[in-house]
């Protein structure tokens, strides 16, 4: 495994939903993968925005799977806004949950009160998805925003994969109390830097690589840890809308999915202007970018990755190249 990708790096920091699973399914040869981090001495944690399960719930989940999981390896967004909630109010303060039994639960863990309603005078609310979130919900978290509280939230992913496609994340339920009151929350999951911190600190890692699919939190979040990071294309995130990131989510790698850890990553060579991966190459200029190789090819993109973001090297919205595709 010393020129495989994996061999570069002391632990991989996976996220879980469009990497690990959609929905209640493996991905396929993510397992397989993760299983094989062991054997070639490379440490595993999991960080991730969902704040509807507890870690030791989501590590059940991932042994289910057949995937290696002590509850000590997840990190979730509910334990870094039980952290950031500590941080900011004083013991035994009250907090609204809009969110599952889970995020309550370390809210509870973090020296603070877990409340339901107004009526028990929150100083704070916390808002993290729990897929049986009503109006009603909603709508208590709103008359407590608008009445001063402070407001968090665990992450603002607007969608998350499922089984049959992409529904709603936390970030959608996030936005209607927003809607409704005019005010943000302070967020502590992804994508902010502590939770990959975090993850990194108690694996003992130095060099950990990000794995995520998607831009706007897992590689956003691991670019801001300053950790390398890997785009896979397993779940939100495509090679289209990839190229066209804002330089702040611009992964370090592009990996079809976790099985290419174990393959030696393909250098890009520039040479005046034209960047070269495997058998393809890429030129960018005036908005196009000509590629030369198959649209099928990840090297293919990964030399107009390279080339585009060497012509728009600093750009804080995304931007989509006109793609112009040349056979051999």
């Amino acid at each position: 495994m010393a020129d495989s990708l994996i061999s570069l790096f002391d632990a991989v920091l996976s996220d879980l939903d469009g990497v690990v699973y959609a929905g209640p399914h493996a991905i396929p040869g993510a397992v397989e993968s993760l299983q094989r981090l062991e054997t070639v001495g490379v440490g595993l944690g999991y960080v991730t925005n969902n704040a509807s399960r507890t870690p030791a719930q989501v590590a059940a989940h991932l042994r289910e799977l057949g995937a290696p999981a002590e509850d000590h390896q997840v990190v979730s967004s509910s334990q870094a806004a039980g952290e950031l909630l500590a941080s900011m109010l004083p013991a035994g303060a009250h907090v609204l949950i809009t969110g599952s039994a889970a995020l309550a639960h370390e809210i509870e863990l973090a020296g603070l009160k877990p409340v339901h309603s107004a009526a028990e005078s929150p100083v704070a609310v916390v808002q993290g998805f729990n897929p049986e979130i009503g109006w009603k919900d909603l709508a208590e978290a709103s008359y407590v925003v608008a009445g001063g509280a402070m407001w968090f939230a665990t992450n603002t992913d607007m969608s998350i994969p499922q089984a049959r496609g992409m529904a709603p994340g936390n970030g959608t339920l996030v936005a209607a109390v927003a809607a409704a009151t005019g005010k943000a929350p302070l967020v502590a999951g992804k994508p902010e830097a502590p939770l990959f911190h975090a993850a990194a600190k108690r694996l003992k890692a130095d060099r950990p690589l990000v794995v995520g699919d998607r831009l706007d939190t897992d590689i956003l979040g691991g670019n801001r840890a300053g950790f390398a990071t890997a785009a896979v294309l397993t779940g939100v995130d495509t090679t289209h809308t990839i190229i066209a990131a804002r330089t702040d989510e611009r992964p370090d790698y592009l990996l079809a999915d976790l099985t290419g850890l174990y393959a030696p990553y393909p250098e890009v060579v520039s040479d005046a202007g034209m960047f070269r991966c495997g058998a393809a190459t890429a030129v960018a200029g005036d908005g196009i970018v000509t590629v030369t190789g198959l649209e099928g090819d990840l090297d293919a993109w990964r030399a107009a990755c390279a080339a585009w973001w060497a012509a728009v090297p600093d750009t804080d919205v995304a931007q989509t190249p006109q793609l112009v595709w040349r056979n051999h």
